[in-house]
């Protein structure tokens, strides 16, 4: 039998999908981290941003697979980001969805790009060990009807980051003026997120999440996290776990999956 492209259910093709990404960038990348030792710095899996930057001219990517269950709605989605530090203090984040499939009950499965983004990241260390961080990004409508909003969205994200003994926390609060909103409702919505992560051994870590969001005249969401990551090495680091809506207007359950590596040393 044939297997081609049409013949594959589509709830497997993320799967093919982010596999055959894994392998091209991995082999893509062998030569860098067999000659560079220096160490990532993962964002991911958490909704928290950490304040501190990864190390200057190392360009750094992440490539996740995301499955979102709320109500009728299956949404699938490939999340990427490129990080790239200026110096200690100064950085950039550039990200999106590589690809989206959405799903809902009698309804046609709708796919396509999702929205773009760009952020400016400011890094403010302290003598301590401690570190604050402040955020300023636009959301990009390049999305089709029904995959995105068809609005800019512009957010303003502050970070207040720390050791405590062996368990790393990453606290954010933000606010973001939403391009596109319901009839009614505010179009400022506020954000927390609490995170906290902790090495269960050499290779593996634990990490735990709280968030959520507020908005005058919509519903307010919170949720839980909890991943495991593995580190095989500094320079991989692989995660999956699961999100927990904690009330109504939060999604019933997220899984996901993904990693990050090292693209190469720009300067």
């Amino acid at each position: 039998m044939l297997i081609t492209k049409n013949s594959i259910p589509s709830r497997f093709q993320f799967a093919f999908g982010l596999a055959s990404i894994l392998v091209s960038t991995l082999a893509s990348t062998v030569v860098y981290a067999q000659e560079n030792t220096d160490a990532i710095s993962p964002y991911r899996p958490s909704v928290s941003s950490p304040a501190l930057l990864p190390l200057a001219g190392q360009l750094e990517f992440e490539l996740g697979l995301l499955r979102v269950k709320q109500d009728e709605l299956r949404r699938d989605s490939l999340p990427y980001l490129f990080k790239l530090a200026f110096s200690k203090e100064w950085g950039v984040l550039v990200g999106g969805e590589a690809q989206v499939v959405n799903r809902i009950d009698r309804a046609p499965t709708q796919r396509g790009f999702g929205d773009f983004n760009l952020v400016l990241k400011r890094a403010f260390l302290n003598a301590d060990g401690s570190a604050f961080g402040i955020e300023l990004g636009s959301k990009i409508a390049t999305a089709k009807e029904g995959i995105g909003s068809g609005k800019n969205d512009f957010v303003l994200n502050g970070i207040y980051s720390r050791d405590l003994d062996a368990v790393h926390m990453d606290l954010n609060v933000n606010l973001t003026h939403l391009g596109s909103v319901e009839a009614g409702s505010s179009s400022l919505q506020k954000a927390w997120s609490a995170s906290f992560s902790t090495p269960i051994n050499d290779k593996w870590g634990i990490t735990g999440e709280v968030s959520g969001t507020l908005r005058s005249g919509s519903a307010s969401t919170a949720q839980t996290l909890l991943a495991l990551t593995y580190s095989p090495h500094n320079r991989l680091t692989i995660d999956f776990g699961v999100v927990k809506g904690l009330n109504k207007g939060a999604p019933d359950y997220t899984l996901f999956s993904g990693f990050v590596i090292p693209v190469a040393k720009l300067f």
